[in-house]
């Protein structure tokens, strides 16, 4: 059990962030669920073409964008996956909670020796059981996790499994792993709510640095990334799952809030992402993506600086 410190009291984590003990009623949450939600398309082809054998030069790595929070990242040593999601849903139910409305953008059978797994925390559509089953008997990859997360993923029998603190690094296959601080919070079920920890990581090579922000809401640990680990070359962060906002704010940033996180966290380059394949929340399919483009024209930022990618989709920094 980990010592009472600055997010952690002993019995729960918690954000520093936001107040002591933060989490929304049952009352908010029921009216949460009853605001209206825009329509979702039943079904979305990709358009992305993955480049998974595209040549790498000179230290460049290649991002992937599979779906929702997943990325494959290859370094030219290693391969890497976040939070990988092959499942129909994202939920502990077969039958019930948010279906995908699109194919991942890489097919399962098409991906390439897996070395390493990034996961954030333990929320089903960033935790999800079976793709994580799949690639321990495809693969046997080593799997990083939040502090607390180890009792969901040991009986899976990976041969590598490093639970991560704030701050804590780990080096594998030639990188520097950091499991950095978010604004977010755990639960799989009723009765475990922040019993785990959540995060984000600062994967670096020995001549990129690449920053995956898992969930979070918007709050002053990318500055404090920055200022720890550097500005990184590549930030992945969330754009969507942000209405309505006054429910969300804690939790998980909207399109103008991961500009500010751009900014904050000094990144020559940032990719969008939680959005397009689960509709978890109340904003339509594309409003993400287009409220981005407003937030970087208000910012004066070139749409350049920061990116969606169709699912599939590969570029090589």
């Amino acid at each position: 059990m980990a010592r009472p410190f600055d997010h952690f009291d002993g019995k729960r984590y918690f954000n520093p962030t936001l107040p002591h003990g933060f989490q929304h009623s049952r009352r908010t949450v029921i009216k949460m669920m009853r605001e209206p939600r825009a329509p979702w398309p039943a079904w979305v082809d990709n358009k992305g073409v993955p480049r998974l054998d595209a040549p790498l030069r000179g230290g460049e790595i290649a991002v992937t964008f599979v779906n929702h929070a997943t990325f494959l990242i290859q370094t030219g040593g290693a391969t890497l996956l976040t939070d990988p999601v092959w499942s129909e849903r994202a939920s502990p139910f077969r039958r019930l909670g948010p279906r995908r409305v699109r194919h991942p953008g890489v097919a399962f059978k098409d991906l390439p020796r897996i070395d390493l797994v990034l996961l954030s925390h333990n929320h089903y559509d960033h935790l999800d059981v079976a793709t994580l089953r799949q690639l321990r008997r495809r693969f046997g990859p080593t799997v990083l996790a939040a502090v607390g997360d180890g009792r969901l993923l040991a009986p899976l029998g990976f041969p590598h499994l490093h639970e991560l603190d704030w701050w804590d690094d780990v080096h594998v296959d030639g990188l520097k792993i950091t499991f950095v601080p978010a604004q977010h919070f755990s639960a799989r079920g009723l009765f475990d709510r922040r019993r785990s920890l959540w995060g984000g990581y600062v994967v670096e090579t020995p001549t990129r640095r690449v920053y995956f922000g898992g969930d979070t809401g918007y709050s002053t640990h990318f500055s404090d990334i920055r200022a720890r680990l550097g500005a990184p070359d590549v930030a992945l962060l969330g754009i969507g799952a942000y209405e309505p906002r006054w429910f969300m704010r804690p939790v998980h940033m909207n399109p103008a809030e991961a500009v500010r996180a751009h900014r904050d966290l000094g990144a020559r380059a940032s990719i969008g992402m939680h959005f397009g394949t689960f509709q978890l929340t109340a904003e339509a399919i594309d409003a993400p993506a287009d409220a981005l483009k407003r937030a970087l024209a208000d910012s004066r930022l070139a749409e350049s600086e920061f990116v969606t990618l169709h699912e599939g989709e590969t570029r090589i920094y």
